[in-house]
């Protein structure tokens, strides 16, 4: 297969400005670890378009070179993307098909890419999806947790307070919940998970289709247990088990008080504070409302 050879990708599809045709942009998915993971019409898609528009393009050009694929590259990521996107229609209107790729798994989740596919439907330029492995869905199939109802939060966040509110906010999810985090997050967040959360079922999903791929299985403080004084290291997708619903963690009436009376004392009315206790806690505005009459 020659994957250098340059054949115009959106002969189906022309959107006519003058004389010349406008180009296509390709969200193609990559591997997130394991170079064999991807599929022939990725490999296609990448040989055969003017450009290749990279979140890190050394990343990038190490499959590239596997598969002897010899198209130019251009940085895109989050940093540059406000003046980069721009630039790239500006070359998909001149008629240039350009490839957009993440450094792993499928570009706009969790990543950078979802400026640019935007900014080109704006401008009617044919957006085409190329499928591949994804990080969260290849951890959840083999977690062993339930997979028919799930809902993906992407990166915690790494302040602890809006770690918590994102946390209390998953706490009644009747489904699996899964989350990325950062490796020397870890610890905090499973303690923070297990004081939100409940002690429910767990898999750390670390390295997925890498040559260090683990499960880590069992309880929040099992697996906490399991993980004491080790240095944690790559990727990590935490899926989370369903509660049942006489485990459903309830929100502490004395600190719901406290936190209500802190939120009123900076300012803040008491209708939304009461919406924002719900949303940190997981729970309907009554039910703040009524845990809040039996402080008084």
């Amino acid at each position: 297969m020659n994957h250098n050879r340059k054949v115009p990708l959106n002969s189906l599809a022309k959107k006519l400005d003058g004389d010349r045709p406008k180009g296509t942009l390709y969200v193609v998915g990559t591997p997130i670890g394991n170079l064999e993971d991807i599929t022939h019409r990725a490999l296609r898609i990448l040989g055969e378009v003017n450009l290749i528009a990279c979140e890190d393009t050394r990343t990038t050009q190490k499959l590239l070179n596997a598969y002897r694929i010899k198209t130019p590259t251009t940085s895109y990521h989050e940093y540059n993307e406000m003046t980069k996107a721009p630039e790239l229609v500006l070359q998909l209107e001149e008629g240039e098909n350009i490839a957009l790729v993440s450094d792993a798994g499928n570009p706009g989740v969790s990543d950078p890419g979802y400026r640019l596919v935007s900014l080109a439907i704006r401008h009617n330029i044919r957006v085409v999806p190329v499928p591949g492995v994804s990080a969260f869905v290849a951890a959840l199939v083999a977690s062993g947790l339930p997979s028919d109802s799930f809902r993906f939060h992407g990166f915690l966040p790494s302040k602890r307070s809006e770690r918590l509110a994102t946390l209390g906010q998953a706490r009644v999810a009747q489904r699996t919940i899964i989350f990325y985090e950062a490796p020397h997050r870890l610890i905090a967040t499973l303690r923070d998970m297990l004081e939100v959360l409940g002690d429910r079922n767990l898999v750390v999903a670390r390295e997925v289709t890498k040559v260090h791929e683990e499960f880590v299985r069992g309880s929040i403080s099992s697996v906490l247990e399991q993980l004491k004084g080790r240095v944690i290291q790559g990727e990590i997708t935490l899926i989370v088990d369903k509660p049942l619903p006489e485990t459903l963690p309830l929100a502490p009436p004395e600190k719901l008080k406290q936190e209500f009376d802190d939120l009123l004392a900076g300012g803040v009315e008491r209708r939304e504070a009461m919406k924002r206790l719900a949303r940190s806690y997981g729970i309907s505005k009554s039910e703040v409302y009524r845990q809040l009459e039996t402080q008084k």
